[in-house]
């Protein structure tokens, strides 16, 4: 069995192993920080799941998170008469980043105000429902679908952490692509409006970099991988967009070396090396616009990351921003979190996307 076809398969057992007989998906069991479930993560898996025709698995997280949010209600309606009164508020007003298996909150002081996972999950409970063939979502997926939404349209614009748990004072784009993703796609199950989603888009748009492209953050000239999340899955805009155009250029000259792409240029995290899920959506994009040697030769360089069991790590050591870092964060953490669920959900995601863009179509299947 080749490496291609024995990832495939590893990657879908990963998931399946690290997903909760309540329906929370674990980061990474090996890694003491990732021994959490979070929304942002486990949305993409379960979107993998859909796509391998793990349709049960996937609808188990989404009704874990559905759970997780109606148990918020009360901790929602007191942060709502604290913001309509103008009165000051604390990271554990907010709802968290990060849960433990059984749906309680993360007590730590981990940078919890982090607002990308609801978008996320909403998304994915659209993507879950056209897949299922639904024609009306459950009351309690419904109920808490409208209290995220409700969430979102009131703090989006209030700085918050970015997807890597960085810069809590900064209001991120694609953190914005991810509330505006899960509004627009939940919007037609929740007979909600989309005005919301459209204000994110006009402001991501009305707040470029000085160079046209869109940035990190507000303000900034740096560009995040992450970036690409505005034009996939979300479609805030389409990927031949101009603008988007130009923030994948930078994304390539920045951040991508020899097969693997960095997350931002001055990232130091284990030394701010090059992150498997991140070559997996410069791929996609690249399948996406025709380029399909490029993309291939991106997720030929995963493929080569995997350990000799077929784990896959969040990111790797050998190219790094600031090497000196990468033995300090060793010593404070242990070795870099292997296996990522997410790294093995964005091989499979894109993976099946490759099919699509090359004619190798069809579902998921084991080999």
């Amino acid at each position: 069995m080749d490496k291609k076809h024995f990832l495939r398969n590893v990657s879908k057992a990963r998931i399946l192993e690290n997903q909760t007989k309540e329906g929370a998906v674990i980061a990474s069991p090996t890694f003491s920080q990732y021994n959490f479930s979070w929304f942002r993560d486990g949305a993409f898996v379960a979107y993998a799941m859909i796509l391998c025709g793990k349709t049960e698995e996937a609808g188990r997280f989404i009704d874990w998170g559905s759970r997780v949010i109606l148990k918020s209600r009360e901790k929602l309606e007191r942060l709502m008469v604290k913001l309509d009164a103008g009165e000051p508020t604390q990271m554990k007003d907010f709802l968290g980043a990060r849960y433990k298996p059984s749906g309680e909150e993360d007590d730590s002081d981990w940078p919890n105000f982090q607002i990308d996972g609801y978008g996320t999950w909403l998304w994915c409970m659209a993507e879950y429902a056209r897949a299922a063939g639904l024609e009306k979502l459950s009351d309690s997926w419904r109920q808490s679908a409208d209290l995220a939404a409700v969430y979102l349209e009131r703090v989006w614009k209030m700085p918050n952490s970015d997807c890597w748990e960085e810069f809590p004072d900064k209001v991120h784009p694609s953190t914005l692509a991810c509330v505006y993703g899960g509004l627009k796609a939940v919007a037609p199950w929740r007979d909600g409006n989309e005005s919301a989603a459209e204000e994110i888009r006009t402001f991501i748009h009305q707040n470029l970099a000085p160079g046209g492209y869109f940035p990190k953050y507000l303000g900034s000239d740096l560009v995040d991988a992450s970036l690409l999340w505005l034009t996939l899955p979300f479609g805030l805009v389409p990927p031949e967009d101009p603008v988007m155009g130009r923030t994948v250029r930078k994304i390539e000259e920045d951040l991508l070396e020899k097969g693997g792409v960095k997350r931002y240029r001055e990232d130091t995290y284990y030394g701010g090396g090059q992150w498997i899920i991140h070559s997996c959506w410069l791929a996609w994009y690249y399948y996406t616009r025709g380029r399909i040697d490029e993309a291939d030769t991106l997720m030929e360089w995963v493929e080569r990351q995997q350990k000799e069991d077929g784990s896959l790590p969040e990111q790797t050591t050998e190219i790094t921003n600031e090497p000196s870092m990468t033995k300090v964060w060793e010593d404070r953490w242990g070795a870099v979190a292997t296996p990522l669920t997410w790294s093995h959900a964005m091989y499979l995601i894109v993976d099946q996307v490759s099919r699509l863009y090359t004619d190798r179509k069809g579902v998921l299947i084991d080999e």
